[in-house]
């Protein structure tokens, strides 16, 4: 009789948690359908603003203090390749026509590169850069296949995987001297999502035209080393105990930074929030690149200080994937990007100003 009491017991009170994990579940759910609703209704109201007042007035409005907050807290999904379009610019003065023309050589070298492989390079070393391009043109094949994997949008098959192949192409042909890199799929993927083809491909080769993106898809060290240097100084002056704690691992920025940049935080960052970084980075150009690295840095201090040089290493590497937008962009405002009385741009100018070649040995990730 005591044991069928305490059974039934234990019973009771395994239902009565029971509910009460569910009222609380239920809570929960009804807390972000509510969260959830609101963000709709706001993301709608933003929508008429972008489309009714702030578009058709760009130039006269793009700086005002009310379409800058306004942008601060995400363009609408409707909007928000025009914008970037808008923001990024068309300083190559690219058209679609001369994308097709690219286009063109681009298939011309995947037929060629095709035949050259199916006869086993008969012909020999003809040239070493032909050569080169067209392992480029390739080695695009192979890194589609692992652009936002998860999506199934841009691999063989998917609906995207011929556009984002066609732009890459494109731009090799278009860009000889820079060529293919890897993470440029990610920057190129993530324009698809927002634009049309050709609308796409003058915003990534624009984008990729700007002078920290050149700086790093073209490997330029001494130009590296100088935003490494200039980020090291706004990281110093915000995170001091977790500066030194990097410090005493001989952590270079290099080691976290260089896939940051290169992919600008799309592989590292829920395809969501990424989008919202990118959305200020269109507004505030690269400077928000570093502030963004620097938020991310001061969100996970805690952790970070917990851990030795391969733990931070693999932690920044990838991510924690329930990382919010809210979160991340509250640290990111609370990041100071003057350090006394210079702003970004006037670091940079005058950190560094004449790192020598052999500097890059210092720094394990870059000189790989």
């Amino acid at each position: 009789m005591e044991e069928a009491l305490r059974h039934r017991q234990e019973y009771d009170e395994m239902v009565a948690e029971a509910k009460k994990r569910e009222i609380k579940e239920a809570h929960k759910r009804k807390k972000i359908m509510k969260e959830r609703f609101k963000q709709e209704e706001n993301i709608a109201s933003a929508m008429v603003i972008w489309i009714n007042e702030i578009l058709p007035n760009w130039e006269v409005m793009r700086s005002t203090r009310r379409v800058r907050e306004l942008w601060w807290q995400g363009l609408p999904p409707s909007v928000r390749g025009k914008v970037w379009s808008l923001a990024v610019g068309n300083e190559l003065n690219i058209t679609p026509e001369l994308y097709e023309i690219f286009l063109s050589r681009a298939k011309e070298r995947w037929k060629s590169f095709s035949e050259t492989n199916s006869e086993n390079n008969t012909e020999g070393n003809a040239g070493v850069s032909v050569a080169d391009r067209e392992a480029s043109l390739e080695l695009i094949k192979l890194d589609i296949s692992r652009t936002f994997p998860s999506l199934y949008i841009f691999q063989k098959g998917g609906p995207y995987h011929d556009v984002l192949h066609s732009i890459l192409g494109a731009y090799t042909c278009y860009r000889p001297d820079v060529g293919y890199v890897q993470g440029m799929s990610f920057i190129a993927a993530v324009l698809i999502l927002n634009l049309e083809e050709a609308d796409a491909f003058i915003a990534f080769a624009n984008l990729l035209n700007k002078p920290c993106q050149l700086a790093f898809f073209r490997v330029d060290h001494s130009m590296m080393l100088k935003y490494f240097a200039t980020f090291e100084v706004f990281f110093e002056e915000n995170l001091s105990k977790l500066f030194l704690h990097f410090k005493s691992y001989s952590l270079t920025p290099d080691i976290y930074l260089i896939d940051w940049i290169f992919t600008l935080y799309s592989k590292s960052l829920p395809l969501d929030l990424a989008c919202r970084v990118w959305d200020v980075f269109c507004r505030d150009g690269e400077e928000f690149l570093f502030r963004t690295g620097l938020g991310i840095l001061r969100l996970y201090e805690d952790i970070l200080l917990q851990m030795d040089f391969i733990h931070i290493a693999q932690f920044l590497t990838k991510l924690p994937e329930d990382i919010t937008s809210e979160k991340l962009f509250s640290c990111i405002a609370a990041i100071q990007m003057q350090n006394s009385t210079k702003k970004w741009t006037q670091v940079f100018s005058s950190v560094m100003k004449d790192i020598k070649e052999g500097d890059k040995n210092n720094s394990p990730a870059l000189k790989s």
